[in-house]
């Protein structure tokens, strides 16, 4: 994707918008969730909650770079997109195969079921969405 008219490329653009709203949803999600269990209860859980932490920081910098646009955006976000499937294809397979590691639910538990498998689909979807977009001229 090339910079044209010194503007870096959108990346928001058809299905992006939709990216960005959903990876926002997922922010706040994520974040609320983790930052009140955090404070109120870290002790009983605290993988669990600091994973879900980790989670939201994630979903707000692929947000981030799906709105700054450009070449490098793209780049950062796919990487970050990768590590996201692989956390929560870890982290799923992880509560599945031992569930008493994780006494309560982070984000990705069993790949993001309490989220409505988002947290699973979302990153598949941004992948594709990314890779198209480097031939995408704007």
């Amino acid at each position: 994707m090339a910079v044209t008219e010194g503007k870096p490329t959108r990346l928001i653009s058809g299905p992006g918008i939709l990216l960005v709203w959903l990876y926002g949803v997922m922010v706040v999600g994520a974040v609320s969730r983790s930052a009140y269990q955090i404070a109120t209860e870290f002790d009983r859980a605290p993988l669990a909650y600091s994973l879900s932490a980790v989670a939201g920081v994630v979903y707000g910098f692929i947000t981030y770079t799906l709105v700054r646009g450009g070449e490098t955006a793209r780049r950062a976000a796919l990487v970050c997109c990768a590590a996201e499937l692989a956390g929560v294809l870890i982290v799923g397979t992880w509560t599945l195969v031992d569930p008493s590691a994780f006494p309560d639910a982070t984000v990705w538990s069993d790949y993001g079921m309490g989220y409505l498998f988002i947290p699973v689909l979302l990153p598949l979807s941004a992948i594709y969405w990314l890779r198209r977009a480097r031939t995408v001229k704007p």
